[in-house]
């Protein structure tokens, strides 16, 4: 499962298309809208994303690291749209036989969705707004 939603993530939904009977681990990874970046305090995040593409890239990027870890099923979603401070802004679930490469494939999967799909962030400051080009 790979989705691009405006609602809230339903994470439980995310967990479970992530399950495999035949793993003894189902890694989640949440991304959250933290209050304060690069030295402002922020109000709120704005998503905004080409959708087809971006569940192309995604996809591609779970494929890559189904080749690089046992990865036997994973699930990602991404919101768009206007985001308050503490809510999901991402969710990825990866079931694999053991939990380290559970923790690998999901750290690999945040990485490069933040390198390669065009997803793209602003940032609202109480001083000013930013979109974001680069990723730490």
């Amino acid at each position: 499962m790979i989705e691009m939603c405006e609602e809230k993530i339903d994470v439980q939904k995310v967990i479970d298309a992530a399950q495999a009977e035949d793993c003894g681990a189902v890694t989640v990874f949440l991304g959250t809208v933290r209050n304060h970046s690069r030295g402002k305090e922020i109000i709120r995040l704005e998503y905004d994303a080409y959708p087809e593409m971006a569940v192309k890239m995604i996809q591609k990027v779970v494929d890559e690291a189904k080749e690089k870890w046992d990865v036997r099923k994973a699930a990602v979603a991404h919101r768009t749209g206007i985001l308050a401070i503490g809510e999901i802004a991402v969710a990825i679930a990866v079931a694999t036989p053991h939990r380290q490469e559970g923790f690998e494939a999901c750290k690999y999967i945040i990485d490069r969705l933040k390198q390669v799909v065009p997803i793209w962030k602003k940032e609202v400051a109480f001083d000013g707004e930013t979109w974001i080009e680069e990723h730490a």
